[in-house]
């Protein structure tokens, strides 16, 4: 028996060439996790100016308390609908999978580059804060790979890179 498609062929294997699954290739999707990505950040930092930096690092080693964790999780929740714009079933049910799917990612990333025994070996906040910049841009990456083009962020100090002569 043929399967039958309702796709047509270079959209079904749009998704494969470019390494990523069919629904990271959307601009909605960029949206919704830059969202969350910023939601949970937000709350994450705020947890750490407050002097919580352990609660974070348990947090997100799932370590933490489960009525520190619900916390956590209503806070970011909150964060999400309003900065996601949509409202009712939609949103509970866009927050209900993109939440969990960005801080698995951000567990993820944590705990293969060791970020989250570096936020405990570093007392001071600053330092924490500049660990969870750098864990938001490793998370953001891995969301939303770059494949194939070859685009760069450069500093604002460093040179250009050369152009080959035409």
């Amino acid at each position: 028996m043929k399967k039958v498609s309702l796709l047509p062929h270079f959209l079904r294997t749009a998704g494969q060439l470019t390494g990523m699954a069919a629904w990271q290739t959307g601009r909605l999707f960029r949206k919704a996790a830059a969202s969350a990505l910023e939601a949970i950040q937000e709350v994450l930092r705020a947890e750490v100016q407050k002097g919580n930096k352990q609660l974070v690092v348990d947090f997100l080693t799932n370590k933490a308390l489960p009525a520190a964790r619900a916390l956590l999780l209503e806070r970011m929740a909150a964060r999400l609908l309003v900065r996601i714009g949509l409202r009712g079933a939609l949103a509970s049910s866009v927050v209900g999978w993109i939440l969990p799917f960005v801080l698995e990612q951000m567990v993820r990333v944590g705990q293969k580059t060791g970020l989250f025994e570096k936020i405990r070996s570093h007392s001071t906040v600053q330092d924490s804060l500049q660990r969870l910049d750098e864990l938001k841009q490793a998370v953001w990456k891995r969301l939303v790979p770059d494949h194939g083009t070859g685009a760069e962020l450069l500093d604002d100090d460093e040179e250009t890179p050369r152009q080959l002569p035409g």
